[in-house]
């Protein structure tokens, strides 16, 4: 089984077992013309929050697909959440480490104006930004199968990153940094708070600035390096989520 089509609007009391389901709107039609679906074939179909049913197919339409619940898997969230604080970057740099994070397995995604973004939201670019981005999660939700839809939440400076150093664990990707983010143990990612997140800091092409650097350390940020050489910003991030969700035992 490789589809997995979403609808946001589905509760887990309608996808019982032995639930009729219809599917529509874009998703149908990408079902229908794209995947050409046929009656007797099994889906995927969630509801983005957990909720994944195993369904036949049991009538195509154009704008319309008629599922049957087979079986139903209920996944919970895990323990804490994994967050990819992503700079702005130019071109689609910073939506390829978007796309990717979701794919190994962020929990929410949150855009950082950086000092040395050159990309910059303002205005009605904010809104645009987040749909964006929410578009690119939706999709990489879909193509790795996954039961939550991460979040896209609202985009943060660097000032108000500082709010969260004393809840969550702040981890800066910094090419100079001492310490390696494959040697910190479990405890040394965890949040400082149980009810934290586990923030993960991606700058842009140009880096994260020495003023930044300097302030989130001394706030309680902890700067990690990847190896000895230098990735690019829409690489680092999901290559340190992979190898966190190794150490927290996700993977």
């Amino acid at each position: 089984m490789s589809n997995l089509y979403l609808d946001e609007s589905l509760s887990a009391n309608d996808l019982a077992v032995g639930a009729s389901v219809a599917l529509t709107g874009d998703e149908a039609r990408h079902a229908a013309t794209v995947s050409r679906l046929r009656s007797g074939e099994s889906v995927l179909l969630g509801n983005g929050s957990g909720v994944q049913a195993t369904c036949e197919v049991t009538g195509v339409e154009n704008k319309r697909v008629d599922l049957t619940v087979v079986s139903v898997a209920q996944h919970p969230l895990e323990e804490f959440r994994l967050v990819l604080v992503q700079a702005l970057a130019k071109g689609d740099r910073d939506e390829r480490a978007v796309q990717a994070a979701v794919e190994v397995g962020v929990d929410a995604v949150l855009p950082w104006q950086a000092e040395r973004s050159v990309s910059r939201w303002s205005g009605d670019k904010i809104e645009k930004g987040v749909v964006r981005w929410q578009k690119v999660v939706r999709e990489a939700t879909k193509q790795s199968l996954r039961a939550w839809t991460p979040d896209v939440l609202p985009p943060e400076s660097t000032a108000s990153l500082l709010t969260h150093t004393g809840h969550d664990r702040v981890l800066i990707l910094e090419p100079t940094a001492k310490k390696r983010l494959s040697d910190l143990t479990r405890a040394e990612i965890e949040p400082v708070d149980p009810r934290g997140s586990v923030l993960v800091l991606v700058g842009p092409e140009g880096g994260v600035s020495e003023k930044e650097l300097s302030v989130l350390t001394e706030a309680g940020a902890l700067p990690v390096r990847l190896g000895e050489s230098v990735l690019r910003t829409s690489t680092a991030g999901p290559v340190a989520l992979a190898l966190i969700n190794v150490a927290l035992g996700r993977w």
